[in-house]
């Protein structure tokens, strides 16, 4: 199988402690051996934002987001929002969450993640960073307000899980589409057959590690170094060559994120 050119893992977790916390060393030269040239280590919460902000200034190839996830909304206080603030005045920090809504789990109370998504999205335009936005089971109240407020500095759907529809529906809004392991799995089938219909010029990859490795690793750890089977599997369903997906998507990180060049 002939290799890929460098690719970027959009979104993953590097900060977990109880997922990396022994061997984020070894896993970072794993993704490095296997053509990963840069991480996007995304926050949840303040705590795991800084980490990921420290981890961006330790590791030449991380760079960071800072945001509160729908899950740790209950866990937020208003005194906390100024030390947001701060990490996204941070040159290595490069975009503004993962903030987004989840009715699945239900982990957050509704009306305040309704609230914090919209401090978010406002946050973005200010400080001029893209967005990066979870969605499940919340389109219809996701799409209002990002309607309302705008994506003045671009945004991503990470880890996209909808269908054509709403696929439809985000492009329109000014959405990057970010895909994770979870298009290699067959079930998977409103969120596959819409995978042809991504803009090249807008599509991203990613990992989300530690979770939903793709497959052939399924079940397993996810980590940044599995994105390339992302990236076969993705250019697979849409009828492209591997290599030029992976530079395509590189490119269109490079640009969201506003990373360096090279």
């Amino acid at each position: 199988m002939h290799s890929l050119p460098p690719v970027i893992d959009s979104h993953a977790h590097l900060t977990f402690e109880d997922a990396f916390g022994a061997d984020r060393a070894e896993v970072m030269a794993r993704a490095r051996a296997a053509g990963v040239e840069r991480i996007i280590c995304i926050g949840t919460s303040v705590t795991s934002s800084t980490q990921a902000r420290d981890l961006a200034h330790a590791w030449p190839d991380v760079f960071a987001s800072a945001g509160i996830h729908p899950h740790q909304v209950d866990e937020f206080t208003d005194d906390q929002w100024p030390a947001l603030e701060a990490l996204w005045a941070d040159a290595r920090v490069r975009a503004v969450g993962e903030t987004g809504l989840d009715y699945f789990y239900d982990y957050g109370d509704r009306d305040r993640q309704r609230a914090l998504f919209r401090r978010h999205l406002e946050a973005a335009g200010r400080v001029g960073k893209p967005v990066v936005v979870h969605i499940r089971d919340a389109f219809d109240d996701a799409f209002a307000a990002v309607a309302d407020v705008g994506l003045p500095a671009g945004g991503v759907v990470h880890c996209f899980t909808g269908g054509q529809a709403e696929l439809e529906r985000a492009l329109a809004l000014g959405f990057d589409i970010s895909l994770s392991g979870i298009a290699t799995f067959k079930t998977a089938k409103d969120l596959r057959a819409a995978i042809p219909h991504i803009p090249l010029d807008r599509l991203h990859i990613e990992t989300d590690a530690p979770y939903l490795a793709p497959v052939p690793h399924r079940g397993k750890r996810c980590e940044p170094a599995m994105v390339v089977d992302t990236a076969r599997g993705v250019a697979a369903l849409r009828g492209e060559d591997p290599a030029a997906l992976a530079a395509a998507t590189r490119a269109n990180t490079v640009r969201l994120f506003g990373l360096p060049a090279s």
